[in-house]
């Protein structure tokens, strides 16, 4: 990885943090990207002095909002020429509907649309800089999820965890309609799930979402178990030229049934594409 220039997006805490800290060791250029100046400050000064190296640098985006991730993608072709890792780990959970600046549902928004658009804005530069590799980090959340393309932004009925299933289906159906799209090992994307981590997942919803994680925290892996995955996907050599898989525990397995609908992952690109201006 060395000299290597990675993209991690969400790379303040949790798993982002962890992979940034590891791929930094390894001598790879990181770019955070975090939406808290001061946590993601605190952050990036943390891994410089843990891993050693100073090529660390940190990049402000609410990816939620379309506008912030244009001028993030625009920024980050200011300050380099060429892009060997995107990572997008940057996700929500939100036990209520709440709508983003853009009008869509925030889940979607940020666990969707955020993977969506950011890499579509950077992929000539990923495919200029081949063998270059795309991480989506996605979850088994995803296989009690179906879409409903009638109501994707779920007016109708919102319930949390159905919703964040449904966001982490859609990263499925992005991943492997990418994989179809670029059409050969260039330029590889694979997505994965993490395992259930003691991370700060769901403790954004209030008192009672984070009791709930407290209780279950001796049940979870920690931070170094679970982004243990997604640093073997942007960094070893075992995939070099592997597309559009899933992987857990840093072997790939098969997603669920839904997940392999072509028609449905082609639907979804084509609504995500309306919905940003980019990838049609």
């Amino acid at each position: 990885m060395y000299n290597k220039t990675v993209i991690i997006t969400g790379a303040n805490a949790g798993l982002g943090r962890v992979t940034a800290l590891e791929l930094a060791k390894m001598g790879a250029h990181i770019i955070m990207v975090c939406r808290d100046k001061e946590r993601g400050a605190a952050a990036q000064q943390a891994i410089i002095a843990q891993s050693g190296s100073k090529k660390v640098d940190l990049l402000l985006a609410d990816l939620s909002r379309q506008q912030d991730i244009h001028i993030l993608a625009a920024t980050i072709r200011q300050k380099v020429d060429r892009l060997d890792v995107l990572v997008n780990n940057a996700g929500v959970y939100f036990a209520d509907r709440q709508l983003t600046a853009d009008g869509l549902e925030r889940t979607f928004a940020l666990n969707h649309i955020g993977y969506f658009l950011l890499t579509n804005l950077l992929l000539d530069l990923l495919q200029a800089s081949a063998p270059s590799r795309i991480v989506n980090v996605s979850s088994d959340a995803h296989r009690q999820a179906k879409l409903d393309f009638t109501d994707l932004q779920n007016e109708r009925r919102y319930r949390g965890f159905n919703v964040y299933g449904q966001s982490k289906l859609a990263n499925l159906y992005f991943t492997y309609e990418l994989a179809r799209r670029l059409e050969g090992p260039a330029v590889t994307v694979n997505a994965l799930h993490p395992g259930f981590v003691a991370t700060n997942f769901a403790t954004n919803n209030g008192w009672l979402y984070r009791l709930g994680m407290r209780l279950v925290r001796p049940l979870t892996l920690n931070d170094q178990e679970g982004a243990a995955t997604q640093i073997y996907l942007a960094s070893s050599p075992e995939v070099e030229g592997v597309t559009g898989q899933y992987f857990t525990r840093q072997k790939a397995v098969r997603s669920s049934a839904v997940s392999y609908d072509v028609a449905a992952a082609q639907q979804l690109w084509q609504i995500s594409a309306s919905l940003t201006g980019v990838g049609g």
